[in-house]
Formats: structure tokens, sequence, C-alpha cells
């Protein structure tokens, strides 16, 4: 497997490992197999120095084995839509995409590796973007960086769309759409949680209203950005948070879990150019919350 890109004018001088991991938005894994056992050449000639500037106009070679070395783990899976170069799954809650340790086995990718394992499918395993542990929903998963480089070189490569249940009522007019616009960062002491904070880098959150009571509303939000946690932190900071996110403030009365799930997923297929939309069903637990909340709402218009 190879990939190629040319270095633009604002990444002049950057540090090759810079623009491989940001630009190119490789992972941290992937980054490693390249360097340890792949090749990287620039303008043609093998380099070594992962530290080596970069000048506009420099074309960047990435060569590697494409087969994965993730721990294959008997876990089921969701499986939405399938082709030779994507995989689309609905993960449930208490899942994590990547492991975290060594120990960790039942991830979405250690899941993914032993259905490709059974089918002798040998492909790469790529998350094209992480949904948290206890966020449900669908993830679309590359079976090449190649695919994976392509859908997400800029964020609206793919329009995601989410359904939360808020604690409290927001108020606003028919198909009334808002913006929640404040910058996120960590918080200080903390490597879990993260914060509203003048300083933090910008996220956006696009949000519209579908039902509301004195206690709790139904949301559809549009990502414009992708920061960490951003929809926990953006109505957690409007004094709404995810209901059963009691990181940020949510009541764990009613589920327990944050009432958060990736329900929509939009794009142009990076290899055959037609356009993909998928749709998630509303998961148990949220179900059973907005049907007791609104007897008359029919959750698959939503």
């Amino acid at each position: 497997m190879d990939m190629k890109v040319v270095v633009d004018f604002w990444f002049e001088g950057k540090e090759l490992r810079h623009f491989v991991r940001g630009h190119m938005h490789l992972s941290s894994s992937l980054w490693k197999k390249i360097k340890w056992n792949g090749k990287i050449l620039i303008n043609g000639r093998q380099v070594f120095n992962a530290r080596t500037a970069l000048h506009a106009g420099d074309e960047i070679t990435l060569i590697w084995s494409e087969e994965n070395d993730i721990l294959p783990a008997n876990v089921p899976l969701d499986i939405v839509y399938e082709d030779p170069w994507l995989l689309i799954v609905n993960k449930g809650p208490h899942m994590i995409i990547h492991p975290t340790a060594k120990s960790t086995q039942e991830t979405l990718v250690n899941a993914v590796a032993w259905y490709f394992k059974e089918k002798g499918e040998d492909a790469g395993i790529h998350p094209v973007y992480r949904l948290d542990r206890n966020t449900t929903g669908l993830v679309v998963v590359a079976k090449s960086a190649n695919v994976q480089y392509d859908l997400s070189k800029s964020h609206d490569s793919i329009f995601r769309e989410y359904l939360a249940l808020v604690g409290g009522e927001i108020v606003m007019g028919d198909e009334a759409k808002n913006i929640i616009g404040e910058p996120i960062g960590r918080k200080p002491d903390s490597i879990v949680e993260w914060m509203v904070r003048p300083d933090g880098k910008p996220a956006w959150t696009e949000y519209m209203v579908l039902a509301h009571s004195w206690k709790t509303s139904l949301v559809r939000v549009h990502l414009l950005t992708g920061r960490t946690h951003q929809i926990r932190v953006h109505f957690s900071h409007m004094h709404h948070p995810l209901l059963g996110d009691d990181l940020y403030g949510g009541s764990i009365k009613l589920i327990q879990r944050q009432a958060l799930h990736a329900y929509n997923v939009e794009f142009l297929h990076p290899v055959t150019g037609e356009k993909m939309k998928f749709t998630a069903p509303v998961p148990d637990d949220m179900k059973s919350l907005i049907t007791n909340i609104w007897p008359d709402l029919d959750i698959s218009k939503l």
C-alpha cells in the first residue's frame, strides 16, 4: 500500500512527523508501522528522520504493508453496510473504538479483526472517527489508510447527525436551528474531562430541538467540528447536560449512560463517488425514554 501527498505552502518548515500525524490524519499505530516497517520518501528519496523539515511542493510517499496486527476478539458486530473499501457498524454502548492498553481486547477494532479473520479477508482497520465508549451509533471503518485519508482530510467530508436527550427544557421555534460556538480545551488537572475555555480550540455544534418538556429536551445535533466530548461539553456548558452523563453533570436517574446516539451519516464514496446515506435505529434505552416522555412522537420520522 502506498499514499502520496504534496506539501502545501502553509506547511513550509513543518516537521515530517507533524505533517503526517496532523494534516494526513494517520493514526499513531499506522504511523509507527510505517516508520519501523515501511518506507518514507520525500521527492523519491527515502528518509529516516521523522523531524525532517518539509518544504512547499515536496511530494511525500508513504509505503507499508496493509495487513493489520490487531488481535481478533469474538465480539458481536451489527454491520450496516460493507463493500471492498468500507465497513459501517452500528456500535452499541460499553464499547470503545481502539484498545487503551495491551490487555484491552473487546474493542470495535478487535471485533472487526475477528470478522475479517472469519471471512478470510486481509484488510486494514481504520475507523474514520471515534465515538465515546457509551455513545451508540454509526461508525465508518475504512479498509485502507488511503480511504480513511480521503474521508477524514476535512471535517465536512462526512455529514454526521446525533440524537441526544438533555436535561431541562430548551424552547425554540419550529424548524429553528441554533449553534453553540464555544472553544473547548482540557480541564486542568484532569486526564479525562474537557471544558469550554477561552484558549481552547474552536468548536461549533449545530442543533435543533425536536421535542421538549419541563425536565427533558430531545435534540438533533450536527457537528461542525470534531472536538473530543464536544456535544457533551457544549450542552453541559449551556446548563443542559446529557441525561446519564454524570461526568458532565447529567442525571443518571433515567438512563445509565450518556443519552447520545450517532444516528445518521452521509458522504460521497471515496472510490465510486456514489452518495451514501445510513441511519441507525434509536437504541432501546433511549427509545424507551423518548416514548415514555412523548408517547405521540413518531421516532421513525426523526
